[in-house]
């Protein structure tokens, strides 16, 4: 790996913000389709079972090839990758509108396309992630990821009660076509804003299935060897396990539990929104503890104590679930944000596709196990017992990572952090 240097102008902002602001709009147009999708699901079925399926298949691309789609990454060129997924996942939405236009929809076609939407999503985010540390300068790193978060928490406010406006006037193909219109906007600058390019020392070898396994061996390695970076990956995937059931089960919660409707479900998800904007605007004025690590543990402990909260609401308590959302939401941001902030500026950016993938495969690994295992447990115990397990769990492990001294001291490693040459695509 070549160990040499770049430099960020003091104009990065000119580049960085007009990509990051159109891709904003891509999310909000993905929002709208999830919220949409799930609540057709919802309506059509009923069932525990139906809603984990479509948690499942959007998970599994990123379970099966993160590592790979980040060896990708680190090769291609991260603007083209952002390009090409973008604009995949637009067809694939505007497939979707046509078939519902036509009344020929039926429930698996909607699983594909959500499974076929998430491998573009598999590629586009590393390839965001790791031109975002050679756009950005690394002391803005962590603010950077709280304005996110803050921003992302807004798209969190507006898309659900829009998603359900829009449902209220529109026909259901016109809703989910928003998506074509906004990514449209995504795609736009990145056809004019070249993303810097990190120059590897093997950057002339011919790209083989062997060396691309050969990347995708590196990448485990790297994090093998990084052991605080392995361990709390590891914690992360634990604790995708015990809360992702809780937020695909949200929307039966509001129909069996409360005894309410989409307009319901839009506020509990707007109310997770509000929570993440408080909370990102918080860590991108703040930025945290010293240790960052410190930081992120805090947030863990919240996030727990947010879901804990929300599945102890009693029905005729709709006030105490918001509640809980917006705690569940403000510390998202704080849970998360000092983490990316690390990786991107500990790890050497011709690696970070690599070790992005992976720990984003292993992280989601769990997922898929706990998705199968949701549905009978709600069925045989009721909806919010994972709620109860899952919280209370989740503040355990949080306390018990303070004990951990490889992870408590992730920040002030240094693990194999080379910087690369850039070069204009």
């Amino acid at each position: 790996m070549e160990n040499t240097t770049y430099e960020i102008g003091k104009d990065w902002m000119k580049k960085f913000v007009p990509i990051w602001s159109a891709q904003l709009f891509s999310l909000l147009g993905s929002s709208l389709v999830q919220f949409a999708l799930i609540w057709w699901i919802t309506q059509q079925t009923g069932s525990a079972t139906y809603l984990a399926m479509a948690t499942l298949v959007a998970v599994l691309p990123e379970v099966l090839l993160s590592p790979f789609a980040g060896a990708l990454v680190d090769r291609l060129n991260r603007r083209y990758v952002m390009i090409a997924a973008d604009v995949a996942i637009a067809l694939l939405t505007l497939s979707l509108a046509i078939l519902f236009a036509f009344d020929m929809v039926q429930i698996w076609h909607v699983f594909v396309v959500m499974f076929l939407r998430s491998i573009g999503s598999v590629f586009h985010w590393p390839a965001m992630q790791a031109s975002t540390s050679l756009m950005v300068p690394e002391k803005h790193l962590a603010r950077v990821a709280g304005i996110n978060q803050a921003l992302r928490g807004g798209l969190s406010i507006i898309a659900p009660p829009l998603g359900a406006l829009l449902m209220s006037v529109l026909k259901f193909y016109q809703v989910i076509a928003v998506d074509v219109i906004t990514a449209i906007i995504a795609v736009s600058p990145l056809l004019f804003i070249r993303i810097p390019q990190p120059v590897r020392a093997d950057a002339g070898v011919t790209l083989t299935p062997k060396v691309l396994l050969k990347d995708v061996a590196e990448g485990f390695r790297y994090m093998k060897n990084w052991k605080g970076l392995l361990y709390l990956t590891f914690l992360a995937a634990t604790l995708n396990f015990l809360l992702v059931p809780a937020g695909t089960l949200l929307p039966l919660v509001v129909t069996q539990h409360f005894k309410a409707g989409v307009w319901e479900l839009s506020a509990l998800e707007s109310s997770l929104g509000i929570g993440i904007v408080i909370g990102g605007l918080l860590l991108g004025v703040w930025g945290g503890f010293k240790n960052k690590i410190v930081t992120s543990l805090t947030g863990i402990i919240g996030l727990g104590m947010g879901v804990l909260v929300f599945g102890l609401a009693p029905a005729n308590a709709f006030w105490m679930g918001l509640a809980g959302m917006v705690l569940l939401g403000f510390m998202n941001p704080i849970a998360n944000g000092p983490i990316q902030a690390i990786m991107q500026s500990k790890v050497a950016p011709e690696m970070q596709g690599r070790v992005m993938g992976t720990t984003s495969a292993i992280c989601t690994a769990m997922m898929p196990l706990s998705l199968l295992i949701m549905a009978p447990v709600a069925e045989l115990l009721g909806l919010r017992v994972w709620y109860w397990v899952g919280g209370g769990l989740t503040m355990f492990i949080g306390l018990a990572a303070f004990f951990i001294p490889s992870i408590l001291s992730l920040d002030s490693s240094q693990k194999d952090v080379s910087t690369a040459q850039i070069a204009a695509d």
